[in-house]
C-alpha cells in the first residue's frame, strides 16, 4: 500500500514544486537517478510506466526508496487505465498520473486515498477531473499550452492545483513562466535527465540540478505571492 496518503503527497509536491518524470528498464539506474534527485532536495518522484515489465522495476523501487530515500513519494506515470492504476497501488505507489484523463481510474485512487493526476487539455475536462476528485490536474503538453493557458485558467478557478508536464526546461526563464502564471507544480524529464549525463553516470550534475530548480521555483513562488 502507499506509505504516504493523498494529503502528505500533495504536501510534498507543493513544498518542492517539481516532480521528475522518468523510466530506465535498469532498476540499478534508476535508483542511481531517484537517489540524486532525492539529494537534491526532490520529495516527490514519478516513474512512468513506459517499457515491458516496467512494473516488475518499479516494484524493486518501491522497497529501496523506502530505506535509502525514507521521504521520498515514489508514484507511477503513463497510467491510461483503472487496471494498470490498481497494480501499481498494489505496488506502493504513492501518486498516480496519466497523459490523459480517464474516469475510471478515479475511483480507483480514490478508494485508497492515492493521487490521481490525469492528463487534461480544456478547462471543462480539468473541471470534470476536479469533480471526481483530482485534486491536482496535469495539464499536457505543456509546451502546446504555454503559461497563458494558465494564467487564464487560474482566473475564473482560482482553487485549482495544476502541474504543467512536456516541454518544461530547468531554466530559470522556463520555469518562472510556468510558476508565476499560476502552476503549483511542474514535471519534468529527459531535459532534467540528460542521456550524456545519465551515460556517463554524473549524478552530482542531477542532484546540482535538482537543487537549483527547487530554489528557481521557491524563489518564483514567493514573488508570485
Amino acid at each position: 500500500m502507499a506509505k504516504f496518503d493523498k494529503i502528505q503527497v500533495l504536501q510534498k509536491i507543493g513544498a518542492t514544486g517539481m516532480v521528475p518524470v522518468y523510466y530506465n528498464a535498469d532498476a540499478e539506474v534508476a535508483k542511481k537517478v531517484i537517489k540524486a534527485c532525492y539529494e537534491g532536495g526532490v520529495r516527490a518522484f514519478e516513474f512512468t510506466n513506459r517499457g515491458d515489465f516496467a512494473h516488475e522495476v518499479f516494484g524493486e523501487l518501491v522497497k529501496w526508496a523506502d530505506k535509502e530515500c525514507p521521504e521520498l513519494a515514489l508514484g507511477a506515470g503513463t497510467v491510461v487505465d483503472a487496471p494498470t492504476a490498481a497494480l501499481y497501488i498494489q505496488l506502493g505507489a504513492n501518486f498516480i498520473v496519466g497523459p490523459l484523463f480517464n474516469p475510471d481510474v478515479a475511483p480507483v485512487c480514490n478508494r485508497r486515498l492515492v493521487p490521481y493526476c490525469p492528463g487534461c487539455g480544456t478547462v471543462s475536462e480539468i473541471g470534470k477531473a476536479q469533480e471526481l476528485g483530482a485534486d491536482l490536474t496535469k495539464v499536457f503538453p505543456g509546451d502546446v499550452y504555454g503559461p497563458r493557458f494558465i494564467k487564464d485558467l487560474m482566473a475564473p478557478c482560482p482553487w485549482s492545483k495544476i502541474m504543467v508536464t512536456g516541454g518544461v526546461a530547468p531554466t530559470q526563464e522556463n520555469l518562472e513562466g510556468w510558476i508565476k502564471a499560476g502552476a503549483y507544480c511542474v514535471g519534468m524529464g529527459s531535459k532534467l535527465f540528460p542521456k550524456e549525463v545519465v551515460a556517463k553516470g554524473d549524478w552530482n550534475a542531477i542532484t546540482e540540478l535538482c537543487k537549483q530548480c527547487i530554489d528557481i521555483i521557491q524563489n518564483a513562488k514567493k514573488q508570485r505571492a
